[in-house]
């Protein structure tokens, strides 16, 4: 059912109306909105339209409409940006532009007119969120407030530093690239982590995802491959930043938003890292991942740090994972990843063609757009160690000794010397920090969780 055209009364459009030149791409973003706007999508409807619009009949109105329905047999409600863009390479259109600008009678805007935003509808149990006010008021915010946080021309970044959105931590890491944390600020954190909770977590993922999903853990994903006769163990580079702010608008129109929704959304969920903090990466990695990493953060990427960013990165490698779930059926085996950590076991077939497997799962995470670091990458067979994401799974899943070792050695040196001095990473809750590491080992082996939670019980806090 089409809406009648609604006049627009707010500030905004009043300034608007009173632009005496338009811009061609506001011309025909204008016309997108009022050809939606139609009483009926036929070529009388949007003629009638566009004359409320322009104020006037115009002669090419007619042509205009025809082309547009030839694009469109139905209206495009949730995609005016893209209708927009249709609009603008029509040749009814064109060649109005062009005689205006010979005539020097500009195209004028008598009165704006929009249709009510409409949400595609999707087998998710996502809220309905038709518009940006709607969105604005999922979040409790003002619309004001919400361009603000979605920062969609990525002004933020040129703003005073307490009021960026953002705050950034490089960790350099032994003998390889140096990771970048980007912090969201309180406020904004939270508003991500309401589009989690709401928008984003009754999207499925593929089954092969074990990290950042309920229910799921490097645990689960490394129990499918004890016993195997062949473990390949491979490791994506930049995995948040290679994440794309389209690959997140595509998600996000994919989950059945209107384009105008998934903009501001995406807009919450990417960010472009400042130069000025680029410039002081510290040393270490190789050169071209260095260059790989500087590139991708200076583009609208996840950050790492955002609470959205982990299940936009699981739900934007669905094809990927697809796909090589399809690549290791063909080769008998299994296959899972945690977070940026693929990983393959299988028999006789596997460890018969392990070197051109390898070829193949990095020609199609090549294609999906992400890169393998062939420095990470690992091929065990059964007669030695196989390690999937820090756990042995040669014959069962276990923890390895020198994980063992080294948190036995931190818990030692809590009761010798108390935790204060212990804590080199500044974690905010060591304790809880040191209770989750133990958890973690116990799950794999009771025996050796146990004596070190006696160990943990004698430390004085």
């Amino acid at each position: 059912m089409m809406h009648a055209p609604r006049r627009i009364q707010s500030e905004g459009t009043r300034v608007l109306a009173r632009t005496p030149h338009p811009t061609t791409s506001g011309v025909a973003t204008a016309v997108a909105f009022a050809f939606l706007a139609a009483g009926e999508w036929t070529k009388a409807g949007l003629v009638q339209s566009g004359t409320e619009l322009l104020g006037v009949r115009r002669r090419w109105l007619p042509s205009l409409a025809a082309q547009v329905l030839g694009w469109y047999p139905r209206p495009p409600v949730d995609a005016v940006r893209e209708l927009a863009a249709v609009v603008e390479g029509c040749p009814a259109f064109i060649n109005a532009v062009d005689r205006a600008a010979r005539q020097r009678v500009p195209i004028r805007i008598a009165r704006y007119v929009l249709a009510p935003g409409q949400a595609r509808q999707t087998p998710f149990p996502i809220p309905r969120i038709s518009s940006a006010g709607d969105l604005a008021d999922l979040l409790e915010l003002t619309s004001g407030e919400l361009d603000w946080f979605a920062d969609v021309k990525h002004w933020n970044g040129r703003a005073e530093p307490r009021l960026q959105h953002y705050r950034y931590v490089w960790r350099t890491r032994s003998g390889r690239t140096p990771r970048l944390l980007e912090i969201p600020a309180p406020r904004l954190r939270s508003l991500q982590r309401t589009v989690l909770r709401s928008i984003l977590a009754p999207v499925p993922l593929h089954d092969a995802a074990h990290g950042f999903v309920s229910g799921r853990s490097a645990v689960t994903g490394a129990r499918l491959h004890t016993g195997a006769q062949m473990v390949i163990a491979l490791d994506l580079t930049a995995f948040f930043a290679r994440v794309t702010a389209g690959k997140v608008f595509g998600i996000l129109r994919q989950a059945g938003y209107s384009e105008s929704v998934a903009h501001l959304l995406t807009g919450l969920c990417s960010h472009v890292v400042p130069p000025r903090v680029l410039s002081r990466m510290p040393p270490g990695g190789a050169v071209d991942e260095r260059f790989a990493l500087r590139q991708a953060l200076s583009l609208p990427h996840l950050p790492q740090g955002a609470p959205t960013s982990p299940m936009l990165a699981n739900l934007a490698v669905r094809r990927l994972d697809s796909r090589l779930s399809g690549w290791a059926s063909v080769a008998g085996a299994v296959y899972t990843r945690y977070a940026d950590d693929l990983t393959f076991s299988g028999g006789k077939e596997l460890a018969g063609r392990a070197d051109a497997f390898v070829r193949g799962a990095a020609r199609i995470v090549g294609e999906e757009g992400h890169a393998l670091n062939p420095r990470k990458s690992r091929v065990r067979a059964a007669g030695v160690r196989q390690v999937v994401t820090g756990i042995v799974v040669n014959e069962r899943t276990n923890v390895a000794r020198s994980e063992f070792d080294r948190l036995k050695a931190v818990l030692h040196n809590c009761v010798v010397h108390g935790p204060a001095g212990q804590n080199r990473d500044g974690h905010g809750d060591f304790r809880a920090h040191l209770l989750g590491r133990i958890a973690w080992l116990e799950a794999l082996n009771p025996g050796r969780g146990a004596r070190l939670r006696a160990d943990f019980a004698r430390i004085r806090w």
